[in-house]
């Protein structure tokens, strides 16, 4: 089962915030959208607004019928 899509959206930052994310980002070896939101989510947690967290998606190959009877 696939996991559920992310909800895109443009957003206008300006240049020198950008730039300390990305520069946060790769110092946690994130991309800079896994960035923003850990960021959005430690400040809503910080405000005491609880965000749930989506299933992870499986990873690796599915079990096919001869290995799922094993």
């Amino acid at each position: 089962m696939p996991a559920p899509p992310k909800k895109p959206f443009p957003l206008r930052l300006d240049p020198a915030l950008h730039a300390a994310v990305e520069r946060a980002a790769a110092a946690d070896l994130r991309s800079v959208n896994a960035q923003m939101e850990v960021l959005l989510r430690e400040a809503l947690a910080r405000r005491g607004i609880k965000v749930a967290v989506s299933p992870a998606p499986k990873r690796g190959r599915p079990a096919g019928k001869d290995e799922s009877d094993a």
